[in-house]
């Protein structure tokens, strides 16, 4: 597991070198989001595909 300052550090290698500050910015929210969903999905607090489709079928059709 890399430590956050690891991942920092290999998401500007990849970025390229005249990226904006915004830039890094959004890709460091996109990694944060990305990280809190798959630790959501280890502890259990996910929803299936199929339990989404259920609730936006009934918010649908209200």
């Amino acid at each position: 597991m890399e430590t956050a300052k690891q991942e920092v550090s290999e998401l500007l290698k990849r970025l390229p070198d005249d990226c904006s500050l915004e830039d890094i910015q959004y890709h460091l929210y996109v990694l944060q989001k990305i990280s809190k969903g798959l630790k959501d999905a280890e502890e259990g607090r996910a929803l299936t595909q199929e339990e989404v489709e259920r609730m936006m079928a009934r918010w649908l059709a209200e």
